[in-house]
C-alpha cells in the first residue's frame, strides 16, 4: 500500500479551506513518530481539522515484516472509523484463545464484542495502512525527518529538527517508541525492570520435513514456551528461540546465533537457511512518570514498553491514541473542559500498568524454573473455569477495560458493543469521531452541543438501559432517561454548548 496514492481532503468536521491554527504557528499538533500509534492519532486529530505534521526519522519501511496481532479492541477501533475491513483483508483471522502466555485453551463463549477474533496482519502493512488513513484526512508527513529540540513556553512548542529546521505547533505528542528522543528531552523519568532474558526472532528455510519438525517443536515446548517453529508455506518457517544471554539489541542477530541456540535448546538447527530478516527482544518493562508536561505528551511506547508475550504492545498505543485525539482536537477546536486533556493520563497510564502487570506474570510462567513451572500447571487448570479463562481474554484483548466515570451501572465507563440499530450497526455511525447520544426514549437532545456530538432516536437499539452517551472513543459516558442529569454530562465531557 502506497500512501502517495492518496490526496489530502478535508476532514469530515473541518470547513474546506479554514485555517484553524491561530496566527504563529505552523501547525495545531506536531507528531514524533510515524508507526502505528502517531499514525492513528494524525487521523484521529484530522478528523476535528486539526492541522497536523508528522515527522518520522526513517525513510525506508523495517526491513524485517514481523507479523502483529490486532486484538478485539482495536478491531472494533477499526471499525469505528471505516478500515476494519481494509485490515481483514490485508490480515489472517485466527482464534482469540490461547494467548495468556501461551496456555493453549479456547476463547470462551459470548465474549462482548462482535469480532471476537485476531487479525495476524505484518506490521508495515498496518502502518501503511493507517499513515494512508492520516493522509487521506489531510495529516502532513515528512519521512527522514526527526526531532532533534523543542522548546515549549505557555503558549507553544518549537520544535527544531535534524536538519536545523524549526517549526511552531500548540502541541508536541511523542510517539517515536521505547528509545523516544521527545521523552528524554522532556526530562520525564521511565522507571522499571531492564531486560533479563532475550529471545531470537526471524523467518527462515529449513531444511528437513515438517513431520519430522513438528513432534520435535510439540516436546521441546513442554518445558521452553518462548520455543516455536510455524510454518508459512513455500518452506519459509517463523523460528523463535531464547537467546544464550542478553545482547546489543541494537545489532542484529546472524544467522549463526540462531543455529547455535536452535542446537542447544532443540539438539538440532533443523538446517535453516535463506533467512528474511532476523531479531531480537527482550523483557525490559519500563512506564513513563508522566504522559504529559506542559504542551508536550507521550504515547505508545514512549509512554511504556514491556515484553511482547500476548500480543499487546501495538494494540495498547493504538488505544492510546484513540484517547488523546479527541481530547487533544477539543482543547486545540476551543470547547474542552478545563480538566479533559489530564483524563488522557488519568485513564491510559493504569491501563498500561495493567498490561505491564500481566506481562511480567507471563514471563514468569513462560520460565523454564520448577516453581513457575508448577504456577504455570496450576493456572492452566484454573483456566478451564470460564470465569478465569474470559478475565484473561479480556485483559489481554482490552475489551475488559472500564474508565473511572464515578458511581453507576457496570457499563459507564465501558466501551459499547457494535450492536444492532434500525439504520445498521452502531459503529458505522461512529466514522467521524464524533459523540453520540443513543436516545431509546425518543424525549432527549443534545442541544447546544450538536455541533460536536450527534444523536439517534432508535427505540429498536439492542441496549438493556434507555439512553446512553457514547465518547468519540466509543465508551459510555452516561446511561439515564434524564435531559438535565444528560445536559450536566454533555457539560462535563463536550465542554459548554453553543448558543
Amino acid at each position: 500500500m502506497d500512501p502517495s496514492q492518496f490526496t489530502a481532503e478535508p476532514s469530515p468536521n473541518e470547513t474546506p479551506g479554514a485555517d484553524r491554527s491561530p496566527r504563529g504557528f505552523d501547525f495545531d499538533v506536531i507528531i514524533a513518530g510515524c508507526g502505528p500509534t502517531g499514525a492513528m492519532l494524525a487521523a484521529e486529530l484530522r478528523l476535528h481539522g486539526v492541522r497536523v505534521l508528522v515527522l518520522e526519522k526513517e525513510t525506508e519501511p523495517a526491513s524485517f515484516v514481523r507479523i502483529v496481532g490486532l486484538h478485539m479492541r482495536s478491531l472494533e477501533l477499526m471499525a469505528m472509523r471505516g478500515l476494519l475491513d481494509r485490515v481483514r483483508e490485508h490480515g489472517r483471522q485466527r482464534p482469540a484463545g490461547g494467548f495468556f502466555a501461551a496456555i493453549d485453551k479456547p476463547a470462551p463463549q459470548g465474549l462482548d464484542s462482535a469480532h471476537p477474533y485476531l487479525v495476524g496482519i505484518p506490521q508495515p502493512v498496518i502502518v501503511d495502512l493507517l499513515q494512508a488513513h492520516a493522509i487521506q484526512l489531510g495529516a502532513q508527513v515528512r519521512l527522514g525527518c526527526a526531532v532533534a529540540g523543542f522548546e515549549q513556553d505557555e503558549d507553544r512548542v518549537t520544535v527544531r529538527t535534524a536538519d536545523g529546521e524549526q517549526l511552531r505547533s500548540r502541541y508536541l505528542v511523542g510517539c517515536d517508541g521505547g528509545r523516544s528522543t521527545v521523552r528524554k528531552l522532556l526530562g520525564v523519568g521511565f522507571p522499571g525492570e531492564p531486560s533479563r532474558t532475550e529471545t531470537l526472532m526471524g523467518e527462515m528455510e529449513v531444511g528437513v520435513p515438517q513431520e519430522e519438525i513438528a513432534p520435535k517443536v510439540a516436546e521441546i515446548r513442554e518445558t521452553h514456551h518462548r520455543f516455536w517453529l510455524r510454518p508459512f508455506g513455500q518452506g519459509v518457517y517463523s523460528v523463535v528461540v531464547p537467546a544464550g544471554e542478553v545482547g546489543d539489541r541494537s545489532k542484529p542477530p546472524t544467522l549463526e546465533d540462531f543455529r547455535h541456540q536452535l542446537r542447544a535448546v532443540a539438539g538440532t538447527d533443523f538446517g535453516v537457511h535463506s533467512p528474511r530478516w532476523l531479531s531480537r527482544f527482550g523483557d525490559a518493562t519500563r512506564l513513563a512518570e508522566r504522559y504529559r508536561v506542559g504542551r508536550v505528551l507521550l504515547a505508545g511506547d514512549a509512554a511504556h514498553i514491556h515484553p511482547p508475550v500476548g500480543g499487546q504492545g501495538l494494540n495498547l498505543g493504538v488505544q492510546d491514541a484513540f484517547n488523546l485525539g479527541w481530547k487533544l482536537a477539543a482543547e486545540i477546536r476551543g470547547w474542552a473542559p478545563e480538566t479533559l486533556l489530564d483524563t488522557y493520563e488519568a485513564e491510559r497510564h493504569p491501563v498500561a500498568l495493567d498490561v505491564l502487570d500481566n506481562t511480567r506474570a507471563q514471563m514468569e510462567l513462560l520460565s523454564t524454573e520448577p516453581g513457575p513451572r508448577a504456577v504455570r500447571r496450576l493456572l492452566t487448570e484454573l483456566m478451564d473455569f470460564d470465569q478465569v479463562n474470559r478475565r484473561l481474554i479480556e485483559k489481554i484483548t482490552g475489551i475488559g477495560i472500564r474508565y473511572d466515570f464515578g458511581a453507576g451501572p457496570d457499563l459507564l465507563g465501558r466501551r459499547l458493543r457494535d450492536i444492532d440499530l434500525e439504520q445498521g450497526h452502531l459503529y458505522g455511525l461512529l466514522h467521524r469521531g464524533r459523540g453520540l447520544l443513543l436516545d431509546r426514549t425518543e424525549r432527549l437532545t443534545v442541544g447546544g452541543w450538536s455541533d460536536r456530538v450527534d444523536q439517534l432516536a432508535d427505540p429498536t437499539a439492542a441496549l438493556d438501559v434507555p439512553c446512553v452517551l457514547l465518547r468519540p472513543d466509543g465508551h459510555v459516558a452516561w446511561i439515564g432517561d434524564e435531559q438535565q442529569d444528560l445536559d450536566d454530562h454533555l457539560s462535563r465531557w463536550f465542554g459548554r454548548p453553543v448558543g
